[in-house]
């Protein structure tokens, strides 16, 4: 299993999938492989019916239709690599159909409750500094957590006010202001720390590494708890709050899906909806005969 797991690695990093697709993909085949070894099935003989019966377990475990909707994209792609190196004959996948999935409209934080969290990280020293500038860039690019711990310093031009982003699409993203500020007040600080260090990465820990994921999701929740916001918090909530905030605020859906590197407009269209439901609740409140 192993082996044929590597080589859908290898097949999906062509396709130029975001790291945290590709490993959701990774996953879904492992999952798939190891419910068709406990039933005695192989994957090179097995039918629609036998994939479908699959999702209907997936069901009865109480998986969301936005997981099944994803595994089968991930079959999909996998049978999809079995047929071109001629390991099958024909592919189950052909006739099944994609499972609707009922639009769930991302949460998102107020401006108010960005700008308590920004103001969280306080003081002189590098830890502090570094939080501040890694909290600012994350909230004015929009970018993913995978994507911000992989900047490198080379990335990044202060005096032109952007940074290239190197996701599944690269992307030139402007920073605003506040931001750049935060940004350069940290690199001179990292040079300190670094001293002569050949180390590339932009955001480092306290050794001079390159943060990791793990990292930067404590240093996130850290100042959510000190700011009190009562609500969850993640680098997408943070990311969905940005493109909020955007569409709000005028601006066009074509240069959002620039922005956030999507590859389909539909996928942006979703922070249209929330602007239109933000208006609809505001009208609710608002309106003395609503």
């Amino acid at each position: 299993m192993e082996e044929l797991l590597k080589e859908f690695n290898v097949f999906l990093k062509n396709k130029r999938l975001s790291e945290n697709t590709l490993e959701s993909y990774v996953r879904d085949i492992k999952n798939f492989l190891m419910y068709l070894e406990e039933n005695n099935l192989d994957y090179k003989n097995i039918k629609k019916s036998n994939i479908i019966a699959y999702f209907l377990n997936m069901q009865k475990r109480g998986r969301a239709t936005s997981s099944i909707s994803r595994s089968l994209a991930a079959i999909r792609s996998f049978y999809r690599m079995l047929y071109k190196k001629s390991l099958i004959q024909s592919d189950p996948t052909l006739e099944i159909e994609t499972p609707k999935i009922e639009k769930k409209l991302p949460s998102i934080l107020s401006l108010e409750e960005i700008e308590m969290l920004l103001a969280m990280p306080k003081g002189e020293d590098f830890k502090a500094i570094r939080d501040k500038a890694m909290l600012e860039v994350l909230y004015a690019s929009g970018i993913r957590v995978s994507e911000i711990i992989n900047l490198n310093v080379d990335d990044v031009n202060l005096k032109l006010g952007y940074l290239r982003c190197n996701g599944s699409k690269e992307r030139i993203i402007p920073l605003g202001k506040i931001a750049l500020q935060s940004l350069e007040k940290y690199m001179t600080l990292r040079d300190k720390l670094l001293a002569g260090k050949e180390e590339k990465a932009l955001f480092v820990n306290n050794k001079g590494e390159r943060m990791t994921r793990q990292g930067f999701w404590k240093i996130l929740k850290y100042y959510a708890n000190l700011a009190n916001i009562q609500k969850e918090i993640t680098p997408n909530i943070i990311r969905h709050s940005f493109a909020a905030h955007l569409i709000e605020n005028g601006a066009d859906l074509k240069s959002l899906q620039e922005l956030l590197g999507h590859s389909d407009i539909s996928t942006t269209q979703i922070y249209a909806e929330l602007y239109k439901y933000k208006i609809g609740e505001v009208y609710k409140k608002s309106h003395p005969r609503a």
